[in-house]
């Protein structure tokens, strides 16, 4: 492992890469990142930085919307395969119909989407800001993609706005349960429990922070509190043990396991940075279209 490591580096520095990794990535790649966050972060990380390559240690939404915010630069995803079934549950003619269904009305689509439905879009969102974002976007109607959860989540903080939530879902969030959240409580009394936006209303309603992943990291790093019960992927687990060697973390469903993100490994990380594939490329008119989608996002923040 060391001497693979070694060559990553060797390897960074002659082909002018960084590392970005998402904070529900396997211990193995976070340890080898030069950054760690959620997908956007880590993009306009990437796009901020000099390094002509990026490889983006994620799924392949992530390092498609690394590579709308960095065209000039190299994306390279080390797996190919690593993909986002919630993704894969809303297509760009899902959303022309819906937009000839309520015309006029503004299209919200979380990150968490393909570079072809972010076309389609008017505004991006992520967990972290979709409550701002849909806020601020003037008119009382929504369309909101793909995630139904995150959108009720918006609903309910926003009863003025009127949102049509497509039916998309996280297949790793969904599988915390409510049963989960009081069996890990019962066990861990003094835990504060934060959760995923991505988690069914009866999972946030237990909830004492609703957060996102970023959220989650500031809040741990933050808080004067000594347990959490984390509802999310349990990669995230590692990053907030690692920085918060005081405190203790508890998954509130061990079955919150990401396959997709874990099909990265350090292997193919020295694979990608050996050979710059399997490369991300996007037609110039989808990230064109895509960008002022991510771009009207940014202006709200």
């Amino acid at each position: 492992m060391e001497e693979i490591r070694k060559k990553i580096e060797e390897l960074k520095k002659e082909k002018d890469a960084v590392i970005l990794a998402h904070n529900y990535q396997l211990p193995e790649i976070q340890d080898i990142a030069d950054y760690l966050g959620d997908s956007l972060q880590l993009s306009r990380t990437g796009a901020s930085l000099p390094q002509k390559v990026i490889i983006f240690c994620g799924v392949r939404f992530m390092a498609e919307t690394a590579a709308i915010l960095s065209p000039d630069k190299v994306v390279v995803l080390p797996d190919e395969d690593a993909g986002c079934p919630m993704v894969d549950m809303v297509k760009p003619e899902d959303v022309r119909k819906e937009k000839e269904k309520h015309p006029g009305v503004p299209v919200v689509s979380y990150v968490n989407t393909s570079a072809e439905v972010k076309a389609e879009t008017d505004y991006c969102c992520t967990s972290a800001n979709a409550v701002k974002v849909v806020r601020e976007i003037p008119g009382r109607e929504v369309l909101f993609f793909p995630d139904q959860h995150l959108g009720s989540y918006v609903q309910e903080k926003l009863p003025e706005k009127k949102l049509h939530l497509w039916p998309g879902y996280c297949i790793v969030h969904v599988r915390i349960l409510p049963e989960d959240i009081q069996k890990v409580r019962n066990q861990y009394p003094k835990a504060v429990v934060m959760v995923h936006p991505e988690c069914k209303k009866e999972v946030r309603d237990l909830a004492d922070e609703v957060l996102s992943t970023g959220g989650m990291v500031k809040y741990a790093r933050e808080s004067k509190a000594e347990e959490f019960i984390v509802g999310t992927e349990v990669g995230i687990i590692y990053r907030l043990q690692k920085e918060n060697p005081g405190k203790k973390f508890y998954p509130a469903s061990k079955l919150a396991v990401c396959a997709n993100m874990k099909k990265i490994t350090i292997d193919k990380v020295l694979y990608s940075l050996e050979t710059l594939t399997p490369r991300i490329s996007l037609p110039a008119g989808i990230v064109q279209k895509a960008r002022q989608a991510i771009e009207r996002m940014v202006k709200i923040r």
